[in-house]
């Protein structure tokens, strides 16, 4: 199995109050996709292709190792993740996409996402249990139902994908259509997406507190 991963680098740093790109914030002394580039070949992709900011692109070589693939992402990550596809070389079996804003992930999960791939899954995810009461509420606010959490995952990535079955998919989705994510994508095109374990890691970094608390994690 020859696996790419793809990274969707192209977000600004606006909600993290960041004065660059969200990637290029630095986590550790490095910038946060340095880390997730690293996790993927680590967990054992082949290569990697990087969605970034068109504007960025002579920032983000500086800050990856060399053999990194750049493209010109988009102005939603929906529009990246496609960009990044056509890069990837149709030799390729399988894809694993990930985001920067995940820089600590374990390289452990990537290797299980491989190996749900190697053993014949079309779509595989990460996830974790819900452990917070979940509730669904009206347009008033007012709680309308409480989903049984023994039931709920939540999605992390890396997540996996036959290549040519991701890259059908994307092919079907209509133009313009944002989905919040890749398995999103092939469940739309009647693809069963598969889970394998998560890991808390595995968190997003979005806000200030979020970097914070993986500053936190570097420094032990």
């Amino acid at each position: 199995m020859h696996a790419v991963g793809i990274v969707a680098a192209a977000g600004s740093g606006l909600r993290l109050g960041a004065d660059r790109p969200k990637a290029l914030v630095p986590l550790g002394g490095r910038p946060l996709v340095a880390w997730a580039v690293a996790t993927l070949l680590d967990g054992g992709v082949d290569e990697v292709v990087v969605a970034v900011p068109a504007e960025e692109r002579d920032a983000f070589a500086a800050a990856l190792p060399a053999g990194s693939r750049l493209v010109d992402g988009g102005a939603t990550r929906t529009a990246s993740v496609r960009a990044a596809l056509a890069a990837v070389d149709p030799a390729a079996t399988a894809v694993l996409v990930h985001d920067a804003a995940r820089p600590l992930t374990p390289p452990d999960v990537v290797a299980r996402v491989l190996a749900a791939l190697a053993a014949g899954a079309p779509a595989v995810v990460p996830v974790l249990p819900v452990v917070d009461t979940t509730v669904v509420v009206d347009d008033a606010g007012v709680v309308a139902a409480a989903p049984d959490r023994a039931t709920l995952r939540r999605v992390q990535t890396p997540q996996g994908f036959d290549r040519a079955t991701l890259a059908a998919a994307y092919d079907r989705l209509p133009a313009g259509a944002e989905l919040t994510d890749d398995a999103a994508v092939v469940r739309a095109a009647g693809v069963p997406v598969g889970t394998v374990a998560g890991d808390e890691r595995c968190a997003k970094v979005t806000v200030a507190h979020d970097l914070a608390l993986a500053e936190l994690q570097v420094a032990r």
